[in-house]
């Protein structure tokens, strides 16, 4: 599955002072990792160094890495699977979000109705449960560890070029407004406000990152958007790396092998 990405410009011009009003959400510190499953994971990975990114680590898999983490930064990762059966879609897979106290956030959870798997720990070394969202999809919550993959990984592999060095959100396409909000308000305990027909989910207290909830439409997927100072500076640093960039005012788009379309987003105000 390709992506196509349709992002609302107006969305940039969220303030500060509108994003103050959210509450405090039920122990989510932010995005941990978004996953994408590719063709070939070592082409994936020679396209996320060309934005500056560095691979972290790996997992092995009958003699052969086929999972492995690039870096955004200490906390935010791109995890990437490579195919292993033609049947298997490719682009996104899920979002693993940051938890401040795993075991207090499943009980939450668990309390609102909702049905999230026992708190385990991961491969990584990590606290780690998951849940399904009305679509179907993998919701997961992670707690970094020490001692863990990622927690002894923290100052290294950021690389010096970055494009970006944040996220600054999702856009998810739903085909069940009410369902989805109904999840991530009184089940998630996440705040929520209502754009026209779209609706912005904050994550944490912090203004981002954050998530995006639209009416999908054909040919519509999630997309991954990246913060940028300036649109300009990343289209220069990109095209340096001969990859083709289009520009859309202050959003900037580039393509993996997989023609998955990865955002970069001028947010220089907050």
């Amino acid at each position: 599955m390709k992506m196509r990405w349709i992002y609302p410009l107006a969305l940039v011009a969220l303030s500060a002072s509108s994003l103050s009003s959210y509450a405090q959400t039920a122990g989510v510190a932010g995005i941990g990792h978004v996953a994408f499953r590719v063709t070939n994971l070592e082409k994936e990975v020679a396209f996320l160094q060309k934005l500056g990114y560095e691979e972290s680590f790996g997992f092995p898999a009958g003699g052969k890495v086929n999972q492995v983490f690039v870096k955004v930064n200490d906390h935010e990762f791109v995890e990437i699977y490579e195919r292993t059966d033609p049947a298997q879609p490719l682009g996104w897979m899920h979002v693993c979000y940051e938890a401040d106290d795993i075991n207090a956030l499943n009980t939450a959870i668990a309390a609102h109705g909702l049905k999230p798997a026992p708190v385990s720990k991961a491969g990584a070394g990590n606290l780690i449960f998951s849940l399904k969202d009305p679509e179907g999809r993998v919701t997961e919550f992670t707690q970094y560890m020490p001692g863990s993959r990622h927690w002894l990984d923290r100052g290294s592999h950021l690389g010096a070029h970055r494009v970006a060095q944040q996220l600054l959100g999702f856009e998810l396409p739903v085909p069940d407004m009410a369902a989805d909000k109904q999840f991530y308000t009184a089940g998630l305990g996440l705040a929520v406000q209502q754009d026209k027909a779209n609706l912005k989910v904050q994550i944490s207290s912090k203004p981002y990152p954050w998530i995006e909830l639209h009416a999908a439409k054909p040919v519509d997927a999630p997309q991954l958007l990246f913060r940028v100072p300036s649109a300009s500076a990343a289209a220069h640093q990109l095209k340096a790396q001969g990859l083709t960039v289009t520009r859309a005012k202050k959003r900037i788009t580039v393509s993996d092998p997989d023609g998955n379309i990865f955002a970069f987003v001028e947010d220089s105000a907050r």
